[in-house]
């Protein structure tokens, strides 16, 4: 009996290693989407996945290409933006890495109303759960997502994004 227990514990073992990582994620995650809608944008570098800051040109470029983004929707009449990011579903093995979906509520304000939808930021940990780093996926095209991702694995599948819905002032 005491052997068919031991056995029982370590088949349970690498799921509730898994577990704990929610909190984690969820808290770097939510860290990653403030400073998205707070403009801090270093701190967005520095959760953002590495890969996709080098795809980008490096950091100064990634930088330079969210502000352009932010100025850009501003002059199109964007006031302010926010959001939050709800709990991660599965962790999947992906090679080294570690990789789960966390849904992302966004919503920006313009003088007439408010926009808004749903997106998917994806975690990525290549120290087992320690740290995070992620990517919006929402809208990635799949051979993007592979060229960033070479392990991806497929059993995680993204739904597309929520169309933006408007509701006027």
């Amino acid at each position: 009996m005491r052997f068919f227990l031991q056995i029982l514990l370590l088949s349970f073992l690498p799921a509730w290693g898994l577990a704990q990582d929610n909190p984690l994620v969820k808290q770097q995650a939510d860290l990653f989407a403030q400073a998205t809608f707070e403009g801090d944008y270093q701190t967005v570098i520095r959760y953002t996945y590495p890969r996709l800051v080098a795809l980008s040109g490096g950091e100064e470029k990634m930088h330079q290409l969210i502000t352009d983004r932010i100025e850009t929707l501003k002059k199109q009449g964007a006031l302010s933006f926010e959001g939050s990011v709800g709990m991660p579903g599965k962790f999947y093995q992906a090679g080294d890495e570690l990789h789960c979906l966390l849904p992302e509520e966004l919503v920006m304000t313009t003088s007439a109303g408010k926009y808004t939808g749903r997106t998917w930021l994806l975690g990525i940990s290549g120290n087992d759960g320690k740290s995070w780093t992620f990517m919006d996926v929402g809208a990635m095209p799949h051979n993007v997502l592979l060229k960033l991702l070479p392990s991806y694995n497929n059993a995680l599948v993204i739904p597309p994004p929520v169309k933006m819905e408007f509701s006027a002032n």
